[in-house]
């Protein structure tokens, strides 16, 4: 981000908003041949404040930032009197801008929404020169550089509030004329906290009012990410309590997709020679440049015959890109033919095939049997062959 913008809401020759801040917005929408596009919007220097409002009795300060081709920034403030803070943030996109949305399947203005649960103390300017992320439906939203007043009567604004990113950058003061003995550092070697089992999720998806796609799985990301200046692997589990689901039902398609917070994994499962299996997954990525995509086209997993559903408890793993892969836990999934909103006789995966082990096992068994009874055989004749003897 290279532009900011500076506003000030004023009531009179007061100023009871100031806001100076770096914004961008990574849209991620749906083109008009169902695919899925990711867009960055910049909040210019340039901008207008239209609507905004210092507010009054019974009407919260609210600061609207417009740009653009009808986007803009709302934030909704409150206040206890000891400390104010940021109620909402709304973000507005306008997807019938052609210059960032030009193959939009859906027209018009859409919004998103989210909460922001920061304390600050009044006649403070909140600041942040670090990368804030927040994360909405279809929407990561990054700050940067902000400087931040409500309810203020006073100018300049001198007393500021640093958030907690800030804080954790301060240098402690260095005590001059102090000398310490010279002793060797030791760099902990860190270590990598086993990460649980995912929680196993249910997910239903409608066609009207009748289940056309059940799914039900425990999901692992295993993502390459930069910490603390070093690339290292990375497991994310998918929540289900913080997911929502969504998809479509055809009939030689379907998708489900899973959307944690703003970390989306999407299943695309096709029909051959009357059979469904997994034949695409896509893997959004949240991070503070904003969303990356990860695809792999051309899998074919997860087979089954149309009319029944598939089953593995065992854990397997998805290659998604050379940096990302997925690890899946008692999978059971049925795109097609679903009647009732209930799963159709299982086929089950060759992991959980244990019933091969059995002839294996008899196999082996009667091998070794063979071989012990030609030994004994053979020793016998051994000692019961003693040649002819002289009279």
């Amino acid at each position: 981000m290279t532009e900011a913008f500076q506003v000030e809401i004023t009531d009179g020759s007061n100023t009871c908003i100031y806001a100076s801040m770096e914004v961008n917005f990574t849209i991620q929408y749906e083109t008009s041949n169902n695919t899925f596009s990711n867009t960055t919007l910049d909040v210019p220097d340039e901008v207008t404040t239209n609507g905004s409002t210092c507010g009054g009795k019974g009407v919260a300060p609210l600061l609207v930032v417009n740009f653009g081709s009808n986007h803009s920034l709302s934030l909704n403030f409150t206040s206890n009197g000891t400390v104010y803070s940021v109620d909402m943030i709304i973000f507005t996109y306008n997807t019938n801008d052609s210059r960032y949305f030009p193959d939009a399947k859906t027209k018009g203005l859409i919004s998103t929404f989210k909460s922001v649960d920061e304390a600050i103390p009044v006649n403070t300017t909140y600041i942040c020169l670090h990368e804030a992320l927040v994360v909405t439906e279809n929407v990561v939203q990054v700050y940067q550089n902000v400087s931040l007043l409500a309810f203020s009567q006073d100018k300049p604004f001198t007393k500021e509030f640093h958030c907690s990113a800030d804080a954790l950058t301060t240098q402690a003061p260095v005590t001059p004329n102090v000398t310490t003995p010279n002793t060797p550092s030791t760099t902990p070697t860190p270590t990598t906290k086993p990460v649980d089992k995912p929680t196993i999720g249910n997910y239903t998806i409608l066609n009207g009012t009748e289940a056309c796609l059940l799914a039900s799985m425990g999901l692992q990301l295993n993502a390459t990410l930069l910490v603390d200046g070093k690339t290292v692997w990375t497991p994310l589990n998918i929540d289900p309590k913080n997911t929502t689901s969504s998809g479509s039902c055809g009939n030689d398609s379907a998708l489900l997709r899973l959307n944690d917070n703003g970390t989306i994994v999407e299943f695309y499962f096709s029909v051959r020679n009357k059979n469904f299996y997994l034949q695409e997954v896509n893997v959004t990525l949240v991070n503070a440049s904003g969303m990356s995509v990860r695809t792999n086209s051309n899998l074919s997993l997860w087979d089954a015959s149309l009319g029944s559903s598939y089953l593995c408890h065992k854990e397997q793993t998805i290659t998604v890109s050379d940096d990302l892969n997925i690890n899946t836990f008692d999978v059971r999934v049925q795109p097609f033919g679903v009647k009732n909103a209930t799963y159709a006789t299982a086929s089950e995966c060759s992991l959980d095939d244990d019933n091969i082990l059995i002839p294996i096992i008899v196999g082996a068994a009667l091998a070794g049997l063979i071989v012990i009874i030609v030994i004994a055989y053979l020793i016998g004749r051994r000692k019961t062959y003693a040649g002819y003897q002289t009279l």
